[in-house]
């Protein structure tokens, strides 16, 4: 039983946290490089702006504020997850190796397998997706030992050296590549948001409006996941049965954002981290909180990127990376 005090303050964190999603959105949607002014958002939002207001606002600025909250909040459903099921506070798509899997598939794929703009839109998910399931796969026989089960210092390390590995193999790809393309994938490789027109939403938006339900309605399952295995056999819970569930969601849920926005790191590590220090360890509670924190942080880090440094801004992996690296340092040193 959730204590009422409890769920008051998750409502509340919830509502401020929208507020403060839509202030930086409204704020984002009025910078730029092309000028729009904020006392034409809503005129031109309605139907009453000129041309260059409406392409500027419906065509260029609206749909990368959307990719931006949506990639966010996979990111951190994602990171949720993973820490839930590892039982290990470090663990992030990008810092395990995930990403640098989703990211070799989708180079792999954008090298080899030259096929038209509209299939490639939505293949490009599910090429993420399996890049990242072998990695995962690879780092979960790795990582895991029958009598142990998950070792947390084992299981980054081991996503540590398959991230290294994996960008061995991202740098040969590279140089045998045309400039044109080897471009393409060093943006990628630099988090920055290059899914930028609506039909990239309609590709990442359906693995959302699946797995953000599921992994609410698992929520309960993942409080139990979180604690140690013979607690959770002992409450009737098939442990490997939920775990490979979760892990398919979570690396599903990685592998659509960073196929339209790039390898970026730590919004997985640092989202649920915070939403747990606003309103407490129970999944029920904090993954609402953390879904909005990601977006948040991902959309800000944006934002302030695509602003600070011209002609093409500064990638929004980099950027939230000057957050969450020295965040995961501290979380390292802390445990």
């Amino acid at each position: 039983m959730i204590q009422a005090d409890l769920v008051t303050k998750q409502r509340l964190t919830f509502i401020s946290l929208l507020v403060l999603i839509v202030l930086t959105v409204a704020t984002g949607l009025g910078l730029g490089d092309a000028s729009l002014s904020y006392q034409r958002l809503l005129p031109t939002f309605f139907g009453q702006g000129t041309f260059q207001e409406e392409f500027i606002l419906f065509s260029i600025r609206l749909p990368r504020i959307i990719i931006t909250l949506l990639a966010g909040m996979a990111l951190a459903l994602s990171g949720s997850i993973l820490q839930g099921i590892t039982r290990n506070e470090l663990a992030d798509p990008g810092i395990i190796g995930i990403n640098s899997g989703a990211g070799v598939a989708v180079a792999i794929f954008f090298l080899y397998f030259p096929i038209e703009v509209g299939p490639f839109l939505y293949l490009l998910p599910i090429s993420a997706f399996i890049g990242s399931l072998l990695t995962t796969s690879l780092i979960y026989i790795f990582s895991y030992k029958r009598s142990s089960g998950f070792a947390p210092i084992r299981l980054v390390l081991t996503g540590f050296g398959f991230s290294m590995a994996l960008s061995g193999v991202m740098i040969v790809l590279i140089s045998s590549s045309e400039r044109q393309k080897v471009d393409f994938i060093a943006k990628w490789l630099a988090g920055t948001i290059w899914g930028t027109d609506w039909p990239f939403i309609w590709a990442i938006l359906p693995w959302l409006i699946v797995l953000l339900p599921f992994t609410l309605y698992k929520a309960q399952r993942l409080n139990l996941l979180s604690l140690n295995e013979p607690v959770a056999i002992g409450l009737g819970l098939a442990i490997e049965k939920e775990r490979m569930m979760l892990l398919l969601s979570a690396v599903a849920l990685a592998a659509s954002a960073v196929s339209v926005t790039g390898g970026i790191s730590f919004i997985g590590l640092m989202a649920p981290h915070i939403a747990k220090a606003l309103v407490g360890p129970r999944h029920q509670l904090f993954l609402p909180i953390a879904v909005l924190i990601g977006s948040w942080l991902l959309l800000l880090a944006d934002t302030i990127g695509r602003n600070i440094a011209s002609p093409d801004g500064m990638p929004a992996g980099i950027v939230v990376s000057f957050i969450g690296a020295p965040y995961f340092i501290y979380l390292l040193l802390k445990k």
